[in-house]
């Protein structure tokens, strides 16, 4: 039999009722996270100009825009990353805001990447940033958020660890071994891939530099290059009681040619996988944009819905912790009216609309199956519970779909008994 005709794009998703329902899952809890550190939420768009992304990114980005030209003769591109809009944003209306500005946004990004494991060419990302604020007490409280963030899909210390670096001791670095300011970009293109590129290879970009991988190595490994910022946020975080979740990585350079200082990454503890998150301080890419005419220092980071996604189905406890809340929150309805006697249609259709009313999820047969195929469907949409109609109206029965269990009441309260019932985090014990 053959396929169907067209399918979703190489790296591109179609999202299923599931799917949709993980999304959300990732959404909500990115939500709530922000939300109660303090951070509001703003939206860009997902199109803008072009040159907003090659003023200063650096890297590989440029060669993976989804770029073309508009109707209207522009040079436009779908976002890769959320951060140069938030700087265009903030250059813009900054003076309408008291500083420091703690902002988040969920939005989809676009990158012309390879498909595979972690990766796709479209997704969603969780975008938190501080502007207005210098010192490393606004970098610790990023990275607070993004400890809190691993903590609240369940993952406990252990499970992950943040990597945190500075741009700074690169930069002094390169200016004790004589590699002019221009050349900087470029020698921390090679360390940003010390750990993924052949040694043979990396010894061979870095003799340009007339350095060796030797050398380059015990600089990393010598926790006398701590920058004071790096002493500085530990010391912080060590006081909130997440000392134990982070540690001191100088290979953490980041691609983006706009980081200035501080650079952080979020790896699964036996990094089985890629970042889940990543960021640092660009204090110069708003003042960049506006061309002087704002200048605003920033932290900030994303996390994406990839490879969080990944790492909360590979471990076991994150796993259970999301499929008790799919059970809860995916279900098509809560409540599911089975029409025992199909007399009492216009008294079931009368009481689906005073429960959905009342704020519960209900739902109830179109058509006229039986009672036994009512009951399957019921469980297939996940219903937790099934109200029988039958001859015997307004009393009702209730059946939890899952203990079996049934008790009776009567459809003048059903709203008021439904409710109390859906509260009951594990289901009634019905007698």
């Amino acid at each position: 039999m053959a396929g169907p005709i067209f399918q979703a794009l190489p790296g591109f998703r179609d999202f299923t009722p599931r799917e949709c329902a993980v999304r959300n899952y990732l959404f909500q809890t990115w939500r709530s996270v922000a939300r109660r550190c303090g951070y509001v939420e703003y939206e860009t768009p997902i199109l803008e100009d072009t040159g907003l992304y090659l003023k200063k990114s650096g890297g590989e980005l440029s060669s993976q825009l989804f770029r073309f030209e508009d109707q209207g003769g522009r040079d436009v591109t779908l976002r890769p990353e959320v951060t140069a809009s938030l700087a265009r944003l903030v250059a813009q209306h900054q003076r309408d805001f008291p500083k420091p500005l703690k902002w988040f946004e969920i939005g989809q990004c676009f990158r012309y990447e390879k498909p595979q494991k972690g990766r796709g060419r479209e997704f969603h990302q969780f975008n938190v940033d501080i502007l207005g604020e210098v010192g490393p007490s606004a970098d610790a409280e990023l990275i607070a958020l993004a400890i809190e963030t691993m903590h609240a899909f369940g993952f406990v210390a252990g499970d992950f660890v943040v990597r945190i670096s500075d741009r700074a001791a690169w930069i002094d670095f390169a200016a004790a071994h004589g590699i002019p300011e221009e050349a900087i970009p470029e020698f921390l293109g090679i360390i940003d891939k010390i750990e993924r590129e052949k040694p043979e290879i990396l010894a061979e970009k870095l003799a340009k530099f007339s350095l060796t991988l030797v050398s380059v190595r015990a600089f990393i490994a010598d926790p006398a290059n701590a920058s004071a910022a790096y002493l500085a946020i530990y010391e912080d975080l060590s006081a909130r009681g997440f000392g134990d979740c982070v540690e001191l990585d100088l290979s953490i350079v980041r691609g983006l040619a706009y980081y200035t200082g501080v650079v952080f990454e979020v790896f699964d503890a036996k990094k089985s996988m890629r970042a889940v998150a990543g960021g640092g301080r660009y204090d110069t890419l708003i003042s960049t944009l506006s061309e002087g005419a704002c200048d605003m220092p920033a932290t900030g980071f994303a996390m994406g819905d990839y490879v969080i996604r990944n790492l909360i189905e590979e471990t076991a406890h994150t796993a259970k912790q999301l499929e008790v809340w799919l059970q809860r929150n995916a279900a098509a309805c809560d409540v599911y009216l089975v029409l025992a006697d199909e007399a009492q249609r216009p008294a079931a259709l009368q009481l689906v609309t005073q429960l959905r009313r009342s704020g519960i999820s209900a739902d109830l047969p179109l058509g006229t199956p039986k009672v036994a195929k009512q009951f399957q469907n019921a469980e297939k949409l996940g219903a937790r519970f099934a109200l029988v109609i039958g001859s015997e109206y307004p009393e009702l029965k209730l059946k939890n779909l899952s203990s079996r269990l049934e008790e009776s009441g009567q459809a003048a309260t059903a709203a008021t008994w439904l409710r109390n019932r859906l509260l009951e985090p594990d289901g009634p014990l019905l007698a």
